[in-house]
């Protein structure tokens, strides 16, 4: 995959939104009349789109009959330091974001999950335009 495309009602809130992520602006340009940006990190890329006139998303996570896109996810795994678990790094991020005077949104906090024959930490948040987005850490190794 190339990347993910979001599209954001306020760019460089979700640029900042995004660093705290870990991710770093790889390139910015125009797609049109308005702002865009690659941004790399935790394995992957994604592409913000500024949009001059949004419309509120649909609520992914709460509605269960939504159809279409539910949430991106990222395998934290091996991007924890030594010790940290993914509950660490949530609270560490939960800080920076308040402190940056951004929207912290919580929608489920960290739940062990059995997915197949591994054991995973699971947790949901919410970036700063309402999508959810996914945490994971393997803790246990694969059989």
């Amino acid at each position: 995959m190339h990347h993910v495309s979001i599209r954001t009602a306020q760019i460089h809130q979700a640029l900042a939104f995004y660093e705290l992520l870990g991710f770093t602006v790889e390139v910015r340009f125009t797609t049109g009349e308005t702002l865009a940006c690659w941004m790399t990190g935790l394995g992957t890329r994604i592409e913000l789109i500024q949009i001059p006139r949004p419309a509120p998303p649909p609520d992914a996570f709460g509605d269960p009959h939504y159809v279409g896109y539910y949430h991106l996810s990222f395998d934290l795994t091996d991007h924890l330091e030594p010790g940290q678990t993914l509950a660490d790094w949530l609270a560490s991020l939960e800080l920076r974001v308040k402190e940056q005077g951004l929207a912290w949104k919580m929608l489920l906090p960290v739940t062990e999950q059995m997915i197949g024959d591994q054991v995973y930490d699971v947790a949901f948040i919410q970036d700063r335009d309402g999508l959810p987005l996914e945490f994971l850490e393997q803790k246990s190794p694969p059989v």
